[in-house]
């Protein structure tokens, strides 16, 4: 018998029983569009967790530091495990290793007009900068003058330096232009101090520099990233600019050897390593503290928060499976029952000398069918409320504190859900389909 005539044979046996075979395939219908469901939960919840850590920063990079810097290495020669130009050469040959910028941060003093606020600048590399997302401006040039990126929170920290008020006393941001006022710039901060107090020890005011904007870190004063919160520059252009400024004296935050001189070189308080790939950050985090430095990165964080949404996703999977088991256990029912009211019509088919397989097909394709028609409108209910929790009830806001969607229905899982629902359906036939081919037939004639 041909494939399309079983179909049409399957398809007529069921509107027959348009009752029963409704109710069915309601079950159906509840089971798979509860696992879509669940399992749509887990995917948007694991995809605003990601999102949630790449607003924090790149999830590519890792964050190192040396301990002999703060003053906590055991080691009896502290200076090898210092960060220094050699030591990012050593990092960029680790395999999966795009990139090294090493960090150089020095505190300064900012002014423009009436406002003023204390601050760290920090020097990174270009390949640094350039991943730095711009709300104005552009990353500097290599080569060009000092020029400063401004995080997007810097603006909250300065205050009028007459009545000492900042935007925490007013609820005003200061009126500070980054772009087209220039800001002046003072580094050697301890003399600055000095000069303001009076007496005998009084000194003479340090330089100001002025020193232009290069651009302003995109979002609000309401909007976090791992760029915020800081001021940045070109290293190079740091470390020139301070040795103009210090010559020969000791640079503040430089560490100095045992005689208290300063080393002939810039040490580095921390690194950034760039990866290749998220799946590599963990391999190349563990030989970077194979080597004897601290690091953290947001892979790391992201691993352990995986495992829980993991659990939770397997949770929510379960709880719908459930519905889908007593589906298939109303498919199996529905089919045994089809047998017993057509047990003639199996005995006659028999006896016309129908080849078993196709008696066992037909019972197959219309539990097959039963799981289809129900996988398919499961689909579409599991697409409504999944819409509907996305676009009117926030659910990813009051769960994780971020916009997006909390539901997420991928390709694979619509196909997969259909698919499962007819293998779910042919399971569930199964055992009436092989019952149906072991009749007798001459039993089945003569049952009434």
């Amino acid at each position: 018998m041909r494939f399309l005539d079983l179909l049409i044979m399957s398809v007529n046996n069921l509107r027959r029983r348009k009752l029963r075979t409704a109710l069915t395939v309601l079950g159906v219908i509840i089971g798979v569009a509860s696992v879509v469901i669940m399992v749509s939960l887990g995917i948007g919840l694991n995809a605003l967790m990601l999102e949630q850590y790449a607003s924090y920063g790149d999830m590519t990079t890792i964050n190192v530091y040396s301990d002999s810097y703060y003053g906590f290495s055991n080691s009896d020669d502290t200076e090898a495990d210092f960060l220094t130009d050699d030591v990012m050469d050593r990092f960029k040959r680790i395999n999966h290793v795009e990139g090294v910028s090493p960090m150089l941060s020095t505190y300064v003093i900012m002014k423009q007009g009436i406002y003023e606020t204390s601050v760290s600048i920090t020097g990174v590399s270009k390949e640094y900068l350039e991943k730095i997302p711009l709300a104005e401006g552009q990353a500097p040039e290599e080569g060009d003058e000092m020029k400063l990126i401004y995080g997007n929170w810097i603006i909250q920290r300065f205050h009028n330096s007459k009545t000492g008020e900042g935007y925490w006393d007013t609820g005003e941001l200061p009126d500070i232009d980054y772009m087209n006022k220039p800001m002046f710039v003072i580094f050697d901060t301890n003399a600055y101090y000095q000069s303001q107090g009076g007496g005998d020890n009084q000194v003479k005011p340090p330089k100001k520099y002025m020193i232009n904007a290069a651009g302003v870190v995109e979002g609000g004063i309401d909007d976090y990233s791992s760029y915020a919160y800081s001021v940045y520059t070109d290293i190079e252009a740091l470390k020139t600019q301070l040795k103009q400024i210090y010559k020969k004296n000791p640079i503040p935050d430089q560490p100095t050897n045992k005689k208290g001189k300063p080393y002939p070189y810039f040490i580095y308080q921390q690194a950034v390593v760039f990866v290749d790939d998220m799946a590599n950050v963990l391999d190349v985090q563990q030989t970077l503290n194979d080597m004897g430095y601290q690091t953290d990165s947001q892979m790391q964080w992201i691993q352990q928060s995986q495992q829980t949404f993991d659990v939770i996703q397997l949770v929510l999977g379960g709880i719908g499976a459930i519905s889908l088991f007593v589906a298939a256990i109303g498919i199996a029912n529905t089919m045994m029952m089809s047998i017993y009211e057509r047990t003639k019509e199996i005995g006659v088919i028999k006896v016309l000398g129908c080849d078993m397989g196709n008696i066992r097909n037909m019972f197959l394709m219309e539990s097959g069918f039963i799981g289809f028609m129900g996988g398919v409108a499961g689909l579409a209910i599991s697409y409504t409320v999944s819409y509907v929790m996305n676009n009117y009830l926030g659910i990813g806001q009051i769960m994780m504190g971020v916009e997006g969607n909390i539901s997420r229905i991928p390709l694979w899982l619509s196909a997969s859900a259909v698919v499962f629902a007819i293998l779910v359906g042919m399971v569930a036939g199964f055992f009436p389909s092989l019952r149906a081919m072991r009749l007798s037939p001459l039993a089945a004639i003569r049952n009434e």
